[in-house]
Order: structure tokens, then C-alpha cells, then sequence
């Protein structure tokens, strides 16, 4: 049975972690969805960022069919109705987008999905909540820094942030921006880096979220 939108919100606040990448090919990209799966990932997405990647999602989410029944595998990087629809169709289990369109939100709201939009001021934010954000990305973090969400949390009490970009693996960083009040962090290039790629080290992959997820739960 498909999880609720909150119950994948709160596997995702539990896990603290959300990895994301795009590869053109599908082949690899199965391989690292089964290392970070095998570290503890239960929460996934995948960036719609080339040409291949729907037909890459399909596949992956034939996999998480197969041998990952409690993994939740989400599309990041959606930002038309078309392409919400075209991986709702496919079978998203979340949607998550670098802007916010009212219009991918309704969507994703009609399917029972939930639905992260990216924001980068409080206006964006204040949009993204009469939109039915339960869970606000922002983005891009390197910018904006741990001291903005310190800064305007308390506008929006309750509000949950995952920032994305600007999240390093070491512990001060991911220190910081706990301290600060995000619910979870968002990882793509600094977690799976292009070493990892080039060098098909996914063994490494999966030790190196095993240390991150343990990190974010003794600094959270």
C-alpha cells in the first residue's frame, strides 16, 4: 500500500537525510540507489536533470518493485505540470521542485503526494505554505547559510526546512545547520561525489552514508 504524504514526511524527518543524483545512465544509477539503500536510505530522490531520466525513474522504481518494498523514491527537479504528471504516472512517491508552481503543487495535492518546493525568501516561504508545503526546500543553501534559517524560523513556527546545496559530510557543517532548526538535510555532489562515479566506488558510497546518517543523529 502507497504510504500517506505525512508518513513519508516523518520517515524522511526520522532519517534526517535526503540524498539526491542524476546519471544518464541507468545502469549506475541503480547501483548507487542500492548502495545508499544497503547504508539505511529508506528516502530517495532522483533528479529529473537530462534526458534519460524518466525512463531512468521508471526503471528504478521497478527495482524498489523488486527488492526495495519500504523504499520511498521521489523525483526532484520538477518544475512544469507536465513533467509532475508524466512522474506521478511513473510512480513518484514524492515530488520535490527548485521553485514553487502552484500548479505542480495542486498535482502532487490531488495525487496524495507529498510536495517540496523550493524557497529562497520569506515571501517564497509564506507562498509555498498556502500551497500545501508540509516541507519547504531551501535553496539554494550555499547562499543563504544556517544564520537565515536561524533568522526566520520563528516566522513560521511548526514550518519543516530541508536545505539543499551548501551541505557538506562533516560534522560541523551538518551541526550547524540542525542547530539552526532544519528538520533534515538535502546531499547530492558532496555525498555522491564525482570520485564515487567515475571510480564505481560504491562500497565507499554506502560507508560514507552510514557516517553521515549516524552524524546527523548525534547532532540533531
Amino acid at each position: 500500500m502507497k504510504k500517506t504524504k505525512e508518513e513519508i514526511l516523518a520517515t524522511l524527518l526520522n532519517q534526517g537525510l535526503l540524498p539526491l543524483f542524476y546519471l544518464d545512465s541507468a545502469a549506475e544509477s541503480a547501483e548507487i540507489l542500492k548502495a545508499l539503500y544497503r547504508a539505511g536510505v529508506k528516502v530517495f530522490e532522483y533528479t529529473n536533470r537530462g534526458s534519460a531520466a524518466l525512463e531512468n525513474f521508471k526503471q528504478l522504481v521497478a527495482l524498489k518493485n523488486e527488492s526495495m518494498p519500504d523504499l520511498q523514491l521521489g523525483i526532484g527537479t520538477i518544475k512544469t505540470p507536465q513533467e509532475a504528471k508524466d512522474f506521478i504516472q511513473a510512480g513518484a512517491d514524492f515530488l520535490v521542485s527548485p521553485i514553487i508552481n502552484p500548479e505542480v503543487g495542486q498535482l502532487a495535492n490531488e495525487a496524495g503526494l507529498l510536495w517540496i518546493p523550493g524557497c529562497m525568501t520569506p515571501t517564497e516561504i509564506d507562498l509555498a505554505q498556502k500551497h500545501g508545503a508540509l516541507l519547504i526546500k531551501i535553496f539554494p543553501a550555499n547562499i543563504l547559510g544556517p544564520e537565515y534559517i536561524a533568522s526566520i524560523r520563528e516566522l513560521f513556527p511548526g514550518q519543516h526546512f530541508i536545505p539543499t546545496g551548501g551541505v557538506d559530510l562533516s560534522a560541523a557543517n551538518i551541526r550547524a545547520w540542525f542547530a539552526a532548526g532544519v528538520s533534515a538535510v538535502g546531499m547530492g555532489s558532496k555525498l555522491i561525489s564525482k570520485k564515487i562515479i567515475q571510480e564505481k566506488a560504491y562500497t565507499e558510497l554506502q560507508q560514507h552514508t552510514e557516517t553521515v546518517l549516524q552524524t546527523i543523529k548525534d547532532n540533531r
